[in-house]
């Protein structure tokens, strides 16, 4: 009998420690995605994307999870209105055919109870690749203002534009290769 209420009570224990699926919703105010492209090999020519939107399930004991992060193609800001509105023409983003770009990922790696890495795939103009998030940093804390659990990390990733069909500028000589940088925090909800 006694050998009885031990089995109980570990499976009982099992049963509660077993993983739960936790969701975020990404917070907009913290969260900035830029891309990087070197200019002529001189200098580094930098955007961002001011609209983005998303949602982060994330299961720490298991080990498992699932980010959508969505943007807003119009919404590309280098700091100068010119180049915004060629890099939302048929040259580059398209963004009036395609006015959003979206990744998803569903593969996480951890070390530990920190996320090294998100795989899954980039839709930009209407072409989805695989893309693989490294992360630089990720941590989840109690943040004292929401009074509730938010977790992030700086992410970064190199895709080849003329995948997506965005071939401006390769014949004079502008890379290929184009350094996106993430930087996320999402809040817990309740």
């Amino acid at each position: 009998m006694n050998k009885t209420l031990i089995a109980a009570a570990l499976l009982s224990l099992a049963t509660l420690a077993q993983a739960e699926t936790v969701n975020y919703t990404i917070d907009p105010t913290h969260t900035f995605v830029g891309y990087e492209i070197s200019h002529f090999g001189t200098s580094t020519n930098r955007g961002r994307f001011d609209k983005k939107e998303g949602t982060v399930q994330l299961d720490r004991a298991a080990k498992t999870g699932k980010v959508e992060l969505t943007l807003d193609m119009m919404a590309v800001n280098t700091g100068v209105a010119p180049m915004d509105k060629h890099l939302q023409s048929d040259d580059f983003f398209s963004s009036a055919k395609f006015p959003t770009a979206k990744f998803v990922g569903d593969k996480f790696t951890f070390n530990g109870d920190k996320v090294t890495e998100v795989a899954g795939t980039l839709t930009l103009r209407d072409k989805t690749l695989p893309v693989t998030l490294k992360a630089t940093n990720f941590n989840c804390y109690q943040n004292p203002m929401f009074k509730r659990e938010v977790c992030g990390g700086d992410f970064e990733t190199t895709i080849i534009r003329s995948q997506y069909g965005i071939n401006y500028g390769l014949n004079w000589g502008f890379p290929d290769a184009v350094r996106l940088v993430i930087q996320v925090e999402a809040v817990r909800q309740q």
